[in-house]
């Protein structure tokens, strides 16, 4: 069976931890694009020549969650040759066989636009904030700032601005528990599935 749920959204909206749940729910593979970002950024040099260079070593570096990888993440994301050189790995990844959940910025929109389940997972940046403070500590208004200058940078790039597909179920995480807004992407995934 082939079967392609999308998961886009901002960062520390909790489309993550809501992936891998789904994944685990169902039987699925999950990638998180994210990190295929995070990796080409943390390799530092040429963003291009990493991205073509990309082996699952690079995925499994430790620091991949930091701050610093995340706005490495971005800076590099909006570099076409970068995302162009990323694309066939993802697109291949969510017609895999036993299905498959994918996360990211542009997944519902560029990277599947016909997977058979799109959903836009969300919160407040303010809430997003407050999330990514408590992981990573410092200052919390400073965790704040960085949340809208990503939110920005990612939404006005040129190439594959992070929105919601036309066609994706909202699921606003702003006041829902893990479990809460789990169980709604599940209920979404089973009712498309029969």
């Amino acid at each position: 069976m082939i079967f392609t749920v999308a998961i886009d959204g901002p960062a520390a909206a909790g489309k993550g931890t809501v992936s891998r749940a789904v994944a685990a729910h169902f039987g699925f593979a999950h990638l998180d694009t994210g990190l295929l970002y995070r990796a080409v950024g943390a390799k530092g040099g040429d963003p291009v020549a990493a991205a073509q260079s990309l082996t699952q070593e690079d995925l499994d570096r430790g620091d991949l969650r930091t701050l610093e990888a995340g706005q490495a993440a971005s800076r590099v994301a909006v570099i076409p040759e970068v995302r162009a050189a990323l694309v066939a790995f993802q697109r291949s990844f969510a017609r895999r066989e036993g299905g498959a959940v994918l996360d990211g910025r542009d997944i519902g929109t560029v990277i599947c636009p016909d997977a058979e389940v799109k959903l836009y997972v969300t919160a407040s940046a303010e809430v997003r904030a407050h999330r990514r403070w408590l992981e990573v500590g410092g200052d919390e208004a400073q965790v704040l700032a960085e949340v809208i200058e990503r939110d920005r940078r990612d939404s006005e790039r040129a190439e594959a601005p992070l929105k919601p597909a036309v066609d994706a179920v909202l699921i606003d995480t702003s006041d829902l528990s893990i479990a809460a807004a789990t169980r709604a992407a599940c209920d979404i995934v089973a009712a498309r599935l029969g």
